[in-house]
Formats: C-alpha cells, structure tokens, sequence
C-alpha cells in the first residue's frame, strides 16, 4: 500500500484561505480559486493508479470527511481511503495540538503503508527522521511550482521504479 497523505491549502490552491462561520471558505488572494491546482496532481498521480490518498487537511475537521472528500475531482475521491483525523483512538483535543506531521506520522504508524509522502506547506514539528516523506510546498504557489512537481515525480520514481528503497 502507497499512500500520499494530502493536505489542500497552499497545495491544491493559494494557501491564504480563511473560515468565516458566515462566509464559509474565502480565498483572500485576488484572482485566486478553490482547487485550481488540483488538475496538477490527478496528472501527476495517473500514471500510479494504485497510490491513494489520506487526507491530512483541516477541511475534514472543519466540514467533515465526506464534505471534504466531494471537494475532489472524481479521480482523486476514488483514491481517498480516509484521513488523519477519523480514528476511533484519537482524542480531538490531543489531535488539534499536535503538530501536522505528528497526526501523519500517527496515521503512518496505523495503516502500515509500504511507501509514503505528505503534500504539505506545513513542516512546523515535523519528526525530522522523516524529513524525506514530506514535499513542502509554498503557501502561494502550491502544486503550481514546476520544483515541486518534480520533487513530487521523483518521490513517486522512487516508490515505484526502485522497489523496496525506503
């Protein structure tokens, strides 16, 4: 099992994203859409039809896993086997404290997955021994970066052209 662990803000769009309890979701970045960097990734992720994807987003704290998950294209919900946040052990108070890479990393040490990496902009308290599995993306450019997409090629390269590296 190879599992890209998925966040949205500042990857699948400009990370400058705001919750009104009112307004919903806003984009403050003129000229800026929701998801408008997702075409990148169903593109960079076709060629491996069996990875899939945890969502690590805050959308499904904020909205719930299936309100979430709909925000994707077809191709990626097929992917979608869950998030970080839905396991019956994991104490909400505990899991909104702890640092992004620390929820993965708990997921990680759950499902067992034969490979993996995170999409994320977020590296604050990420366990430095897994460095490597996480491609930091730029709160403004997000997948639109031509170096993150290849960071992105060469992580997949890697899972599935080199076997059992990692």
């Amino acid at each position: 099992m190879n599992i890209c662990y998925l966040d949205y803000d500042a990857v699948l769009h400009d990370g400058n994203v705001f919750r009104n309890r009112t307004k919903g979701m806003t984009i403050k970045t003129p000229g800026r859409t929701f998801f408008e960097w997702m075409p990148i990734l169903e593109d960079l992720l076709a060629p491996y039809p069996d990875l899939q994807i945890v969502l690590s987003t805050t959308w499904v704290r904020e909205l719930g896993f299936k309100e979430a998950k709909l925000e994707l294209s077809e191709a990626l919900q097929d992917r979608v086997i869950g998030s970080t946040f839905l396991h019956p052990k994991i104490v909400k108070a505990e899991f909104d404290t702890m640092p992004r890479g620390m929820q993965i990393l708990g997921d990680v040490e759950r499902r067992k997955p034969t490979h993996w990496f995170a999409l994320d902009d977020d590296a604050y308290g990420w366990p430095a021994r897994y460095k490597e599995n996480l491609i930091q993306t730029n709160a403004l450019l997000g997948l639109s970066d031509s170096a993150v997409q290849e960071e992105i090629r060469e992580k997949l390269a890697q899972i599935y052209h080199f076997g059992n590296a990692h």
